[in-house]
């Protein structure tokens, strides 16, 4: 029924339409209209183009912000309900409701069509979403808030609801700004007001906060303003430079935040001081763009989980090479052998084919006991192996702790012993590898050794605040789009 025009459907089939619920925000959404019965609308709307104005040379669809919410709070309504009942708190006294709202973005490559032959077009795709985190009462009286609903599966496709699909590159920020601007104007203009929406047959009163967590480290880097990540400013959380990171591996803290991006583009801008590039780029520590759109400093497990495992791969092909006994650099051709020795023995003992970009299926097999036994059995030296084995195992403990949706629960003596073993981690790693990591790091791998704990103690989590459910998402999208990515051989 529902793909007849939308006049002919009765009322009842016109509730399961996103939009159709009646809602009001008080006070009304600055330069946002207040009819409620909107659609999907075209993703440039929110733009008001003048004779001047180049139209993006884009497609792009979405639904109203508030309407998706709108749309979600629905979806939720009977669990929003049985919670309710469960603390048994009646209508009467709860006086509004919070909502805690993930949002992800990411960036798509490569989603032409396929029909098997004719040049491969580039197209490119990002979409935006959000899930429904948690809600919670606020009772009459009552200081502290109740909770109410936490979404069980953060990560799963089912709870991550598309905001907007764009056919952008995620690495052209003058269109994707373009067409985010919106979005993030009607999230400012939300974060003012309060939203009524009837559940229950009674008005209720809803409040939002918005966290972006679920964005990749280029994304963030886009979005905050920063250089992009092979900069020698390593981390989005900290200032630190590579060359610290790497001398200092476990004791950061996170200090960069959305405001103080915004303060340090300004000085950017201005250079008040009259300060040479160099000067100015310590000044600000590598934010030289406007940064656009408020992220939560994070570290997202996912692309941790792929950094890391790129890493370690790496290390495996060195320590097959025995790269810790040379002085010189080895030539293209040792570093092909080692490799094809490294994949041909993945493949016989842990059914791994090579692939061209790690991916999270791979970097969480590769990351496993069997895996570096396998590996090992390629390295000459007994005393080697030993140190693979426990930088290894020291990783499999500190892993738990930042991909469990509720570390505190689910890993308690892997979050206790998190400091510790990161400190024995980086010890090993600045002395029994010191070839690889003198003066060097991966941005993941700092984040995984300096911020982690720092993160949980604050969020509670880092993996129900990934961007998995985006990426799911990304895997429905392709296959409403009729094509496949292209697997690997």
């Amino acid at each position: 029924q529902i793909f007849q025009p939308l006049h002919t459907l009765r009322t009842a089939e016109k509730e399961l339409l996103p939009g159709f619920h009646a809602f009001e925000w008080q006070p009304a959404l600055k330069a946002v209209s207040s009819s409620w019965d909107v659609g999907i609308l075209d993703g440039l709307s929110g733009w008001t183009s003048s004779v001047e104005d180049v139209p993006a040379d884009t497609i792009a669809r979405r639904f109203r912000y508030d309407v998706a919410l709108v749309s979600a709070l629905k979806d939720l309504e009977e669990d929003i309900l049985e919670g309710l009942r469960e603390h048994s708190l009646d209508d009467s006294s709860v006086t509004g409701f919070s909502v805690t709202i993930k949002e992800s973005c990411d960036g798509m490559g490569d989603v032409s069509e396929k029909h098997g032959s004719g040049p491969a077009v580039p197209e490119k795709a990002v979409r935006f979403s959000f899930t429904v985190m948690s809600v919670s009462a606020h009772v009459e009286g009552e200081e502290a808030s109740v909770s109410i609903f936490q979404e069980t599966k953060p990560n799963s496709e089912l709870s991550c609801k598309p905001l907007c699909l764009m056919f952008v590159d995620e690495s052209d920020h003058e269109t994707l700004t373009a067409i985010l601007g919106p979005v993030v104007a009607e999230r400012n203009a939300m974060k003012e007001s309060r939203l009524i929406l009837s559940l229950a047959g009674l008005p209720r009163s809803f409040r939002f906060h918005f966290r972006g967590t679920g964005y990749d480290e280029k994304m963030v880097r886009e979005m905050e303003g920063l250089e992009a990540s092979g900069s020698t400013y390593v981390c989005t959380l900290c200032d630190s430079t590579r060359a610290e990171a790497s001398s200092n591996m476990v004791l950061h803290s996170i200090t960069r935040s959305h405001q103080e991006n915004l303060e340090r583009y300004e000085l950017w801008r201005t250079n008040p001081f009259s300060e040479s590039a160099d000067e100015l780029r310590d000044r600000v520590k590598g934010v030289s763009a406007k940064p656009f759109m408020e992220t939560q400093p994070t570290l997202d497990a996912l692309h941790c989980d792929i950094g890391n495992g790129t890493e370690f791969y790496k290390i495996f092909q060195d320590e097959i090479g025995e790269m810790h006994a040379r002085g010189d650099v080895p030539s293209r051709e040792e570093r092909r052998r080692w490799r094809a020795a490294l994949d041909k023995q993945l493949r016989k003992k842990m059914k791994l084919k090579p692939v061209m970009r790690m991916n999270g299926n791979y970097a969480r097999r590769l990351m496993t006991t069997e895996a570096v036994e396998a590996v090992c059995e390629l390295v000459p030296s007994e005393e080697r192996r030993q140190a693979l084995r426990e930088l290894v195992a020291l990783y499999l403990q500190m892993k738990p702790v930042w991909r469990s949706t509720w570390p505190a629960r689910e890993c308690p003596d892997q979050l206790c012993r998190y400091s510790f073993n990161s400190q024995r981690f980086a010890e090993l790693l600045s002395s029994t590898f010191k070839y690889r990591y003198d003066g060097k790091i991966t941005n993941y791998l700092h984040k995984t050794l300096a911020h982690v704990p720092e993160i949980v103690e604050r969020d509670g989590s880092i993996g129900a605040w990934a961007s998995e459910g985006n990426e799911s998402g990304n895997k429905l999208f392709r296959r409403f789009r009729k094509m496949n990515a292209r697997q690997s051989k």
